[in-house]
């Protein structure tokens, strides 16, 4: 059998592939099993942030494998503590939890708020406040907290406690604050899987501000939107906050599942002794190779990421254009299941977020390559 029937006949059907196997890759560009060649504007979901087979990445990563690929949280190791200091350093927050998965990262937050929130309210104060369109993780708690319905539908009960609210409606925000008992507020700067939509800089700033009136953990989702994604190492340093909690997965580790939940110096102590674990949370080989794309997310690259947003942008006019960075939508003026497939065959990999074609490129994607996507998505959305 080829792969692909042994695929559909043994994994689960939980995706609805598209009809490439891909087998080797370097940077932007991969192959089929085929030898055809393709440019990859979607890095995994913003998975790979350096692309394919990156030599650094894979040096630190192999390094590691070949000292210690694995000890359990009862004992230290350099990588899982390196990361957590450069992560601290780099934004400002006092402690880490290390966990698998976005979700799993969210998890931990949703934990901080509700222990904070007892201890200094009562147990009573258990509410998370979420976003409509938001997407927080496909666990059963994480699902109660994505503001999308037809997410809902199938796996009730979930788990209680949770409140969504529209997206860039301070009134309704403050409103939903009033009438209950609110532990916590998750929210995505940029929301990915809900379409790619920007929160505006009043609503941002103004749920900092009510949040820290009533003594409510401000905590941003930069699962997606993190680690170099828009042009920031992550989306809150766009807005003059200051969040109790951050958490991030996706492009942190380059290619290795781990997730991170850091939390500010109002919050650090929290979670204390068996409050939390995971088995393979700090992992150090994940750990090794998220350091590395830390350590590598600097100004340069940074500036980069900006320069190929407005490059995009440019070769988009009469297009609308959402999101920020490397992160963006594209409104499709027909349906964008087909300019999807339009791109596959001409060679270019591109994702889709609700009615939007998705972009989500190598954060160091070359500018000819980028160029010659651009060429292929142009002509597919015509």
């Amino acid at each position: 059998m080829s792969i692909t029937q042994i695929d559909k006949q043994y994994v689960a059907g939980t995706y609805n592939r598209f009809p490439v196997e891909i087998v080797r890759g370097k940077g932007a560009e991969c192959w089929d099993a085929e030898g055809k060649r393709y440019i990859d504007l979607g890095t995994g979901i913003g998975v790979t942030a350096f692309g394919y087979a990156d030599e650094a990445w894979q040096a630190a990563v192999t390094a590691q494998l070949s000292a210690v690929q694995h000890t359990s949280n009862l004992y230290y190791t350099e990588p899982c503590a390196k990361l957590a200091e450069a992560l601290c350093t780099r934004t400002g927050l006092s402690k880490v939890f290390f966990a698998n998965s976005g979700a799993e990262a969210n998890e931990c937050a949703i934990k901080v708020a509700r222990k904070y929130a007892a201890e200094k309210k009562g147990a009573d104060h258990h509410v998370i406040v979420t976003l409509e369109n938001s997407f927080h993780g496909r666990t059963l708690t994480t699902l109660a907290a994505t503001g999308q319905e037809h997410f809902h539908g199938l796996f009730q009960p979930l788990t209680p406690g949770f409140i969504h609210t529209p997206a860039n409606d301070l009134a309704a925000f403050e409103q939903v604050l009033n009438e209950h008992k609110v532990a916590g507020v998750l929210f995505e700067c940029v929301q990915g899987e809900g379409g790619v939509l920007n929160l505006t800089d009043e609503f941002v700033l103004g749920m900092a501000k009510l949040c820290a009136a009533q003594d409510i953990l401000l905590m941003v989702d930069e699962v997606q939107t993190g680690n170099g994604r828009t042009g920031k190492l992550y989306a809150f340093q766009h807005y003059a906050i200051t969040p109790d909690v951050v958490t991030t997965a996706k492009g942190l580790g380059g290619g290795l599942p781990i997730g991170a939940c850091m939390m500010s110096q109002k919050c650090a102590a929290v979670l204390g002794y068996g409050d939390h674990g995971s088995t393979y949370g700090g992992n150090p080989v994940c750990c090794a190779g998220a350091l590395n794309v830390i350590q590598r997310i600097d100004d340069t690259l940074l500036n980069g990421v900006l320069e190929r947003e407005a490059y995009i942008r440019q070769r988009l006019s009469g297009y609308t254009v959402t999101g920020r960075g490397l992160m963006l939508g594209i409104e499709t003026t027909k349906p964008v299941g087909e300019v999807i497939t339009a791109c596959r065959e001409r060679g270019v990999l591109v994702l889709s977020a609700k009615t939007k074609v998705r972009l989500l490129p190598p954060l160091n994607i070359p500018m000819e390559i980028l160029a010659e996507a651009m060429d292929t998505i142009v002509e597919a959305l015509k």
